[in-house]
């Protein structure tokens, strides 16, 4: 039973007054997925013109209309952290969103919740693929970006200490950040892919008395998953995403099981707009590679990853109190045959499938009616123009432009 946003009753034979009665009869209800690193609903991704950006957030360029709001939707996904790119070794501050279709973009974010940054390693932030032009920038070497995290938390760290002794300072909002992470207010999520580095960053955190929250992508975690369980840091996997780029050749579709066998707390991501409207089936493939149980698989796409948002005493599972974010699926999640009917947020239903092809029919009725205007126009002699496409752009880590 969800009653005021919340799941209020869960057993057999529940009644409630004027209750609006779905049948699942057949069907699988689970909690709604969530994806830990995602770029849609925005409008930029990379602030790319020095090696932090911490100043910036994702909070403030979030896009409400973008189509792929409602597209994620009908993959059973109800929650996703919209990240800042990794075109500089500190980025911008993420965007915690409810994928509440046709909301505001204030409405869609999460309120009173544990905010987060994006950080990164590897071959964007020396910017190895931006071509000959990129060469200016430091950093330009791994080295080099060691050093940037180095240099940056010792000066956030005198920073916070002038800050607190009372005596006066210039507020700087890079250092305000760095220092939320020093003071355990705010929480990394890092892009990183081989382990020389993924090492570097927890011997960079331990010096200065903090942990990673996560590393995203995390390819290579199968080698230092013992490292971080000992650190306490979390895996934000692909499922078998790998050769894409140089750093990714060590990568295998075994790793999301390696971690969790080790004891690593596992998510399966997407950071791909198509990729996100089935992570149903990404979570799957871990039972492939891996011989994962299926509620371990599924707890790749929702208790796991809200773990890592620190919201998991509100969404990720179906339990008394929880926020109603639940997606009724016509089979099995984890097949590929499956498709999500409805899924629900906070109690509303913000997709349904019958409802979609409705709406699909009224679109086209529409077009119709729209071309035939136009051919009339055309007709009897009126001034025309040549039809211009407007598309949506699609972001990911190296994207450097916005729209």
């Amino acid at each position: 039973m969800i009653k005021d946003g919340k799941i209020s009753k869960i057993g057999k034979n529940i009644s409630a007054g004027n209750a609006t009665v779905i049948d699942g009869t057949g069907k699988h209800l689970t909690a709604g997925i969530i994806d830990e690193h995602s770029h849609i609903a925005t409008v930029a991704v990379n602030e790319a013109g020095q090696n932090s950006s911490a100043e910036v957030t994702l909070e403030d360029v979030i896009d409400p209309d973008n189509i792929q709001i409602y597209r994620s939707l009908s993959g059973g996904v109800t929650t996703v952290q919209v990240l800042h790119g990794s075109a500089n070794p500190i980025g911008g501050r993420s965007a915690l969103i409810k994928l509440k279709w046709g909301e505001t973009a204030n409405g869609l974010l999460y309120k009173g919740n544990d905010k987060f940054i994006k950080f990164a390693l590897g071959e964007n932030v020396k910017q190895s693929n931006w071509g000959s032009a990129q060469t200016i920038r430091f950093p330009q070497t791994r080295m080099g970006v060691e050093d940037v995290y180095l240099d940056y938390f010792q000066r956030a760290k005198e920073y916070d200490e002038l800050k607190k002794s009372g005596k006066p300072y210039r507020k700087d909002l890079e250092m305000e950040t760095l220092a939320e992470i020093l003071n355990k207010e705010r929480f990394i999520t890092c892009h990183s892919y081989v382990q020389s580095e993924i090492n570097m960053l927890m011997k960079v955190a331990e010096k200065f008395n903090f942990t990673v929250n996560t590393f995203t992508h995390i390819l290579e975690g199968y080698k230092v998953a013992d490292k971080m369980k000992e650190h306490g840091a979390g895996g934000s996997t692909f499922s078998d995403w790998w050769a894409y780029k140089y750093e990714v050749n060590d990568a295998i579709p075994y790793n999301a099981a390696i971690m969790h066998n080790i004891g690593v707390n596992v998510a399966i991501n997407s950071d791909d707009a198509e990729m996100n409207r089935r992570l149903n089936q990404e979570a799957a493939k871990t039972i492939k590679y891996g011989g994962i149980s299926e509620e371990d698989a599924w707890n790749f796409v929702t208790i796991n990853p809200a773990k890592l948002l620190h919201i998991d005493t509100k969404v990720g599972s179906i339990k008394i109190g929880k926020d109603a974010d639940v997606v009724l699926w016509s089979d099995s999640p984890l097949s590929v045959y499956s498709k999500a009917e409805k899924t629900i947020i906070e109690g509303v239903v913000y997709f349904d499938i019958d409802k979609d092809l409705e709406l699909r029919k009224d679109v086209q009725k529409e077009r119709n009616k729209l071309i035939n205007l136009m051919l009339n126009e055309k007709n009897s002699g009126g001034d025309v123009q040549s039809p211009k496409r407007r598309t949506q752009m699609q972001f990911h880590c190296d994207t450097v432009l916005d729209y």
